[in-house]
């Protein structure tokens, strides 16, 4: 099997947020955040069309807050070091907001030490996948955190 890599991101333009996709019973609906185009695109190949799992992107952890009242989510897959609010900046924000206090999250980085990636783990994040990701992956590593916090084996 061949592997798909994301992208890096050169490109640094915005590109419209709110790509919807269809949601399966047991998955959960996700929000993903990127200020990247191209891995906006390739996160939306490899969730909506690869793995099946519905999603809501935006292209700023500023544009995610600004518009969470007009969102649902199980899930937030979040950018860790964007222009504006970070990742856990946004995921901060929107945890104090009663609708997403209990909504987990997972965060995307291109940082990858083991003291960066700690710095990451906190109340309500469900793991770090690191950039590159393997995009035929990436689904199932998100349905695998996902369900392990189901099971309760991560807090």
């Amino acid at each position: 099997m061949q592997q798909v890599r994301a992208p890096s991101c050169r490109n640094r333009s915005s590109a419209a947020g709110g790509i919807v996709g269809t949601k399966a019973m047991s998955d959960p609906r996700i929000v993903h955040v990127d200020d990247c185009p191209d891995i906006r695109v390739l996160v939306q190949i490899a969730l909506e069309m690869v793995a099946g799992l519905p999603l809501v992107q935006f292209e700023s952890g500023d544009q995610v807050v600004r518009f969470a009242d007009t969102i649902e989510a199980d899930l937030f897959l979040l950018d860790v070091m964007m222009p504006g609010l970070s990742g856990p900046q946004a995921f901060r924000l929107l945890r104090a907001m009663p609708k997403f206090a209990s909504t987990p999250a997972i965060f995307l980085t291109a940082k990858a030490t083991e003291r960066e990636l700690k710095d990451l783990n906190g109340p309500g994040v469900l793991g770090t996948i690191t950039k590159p990701f393997d995009a035929l992956q990436l689904g199932q590593q998100v349905r695998k955190l996902w369900e392990a916090s189901l099971l309760g084996r991560v807090a």
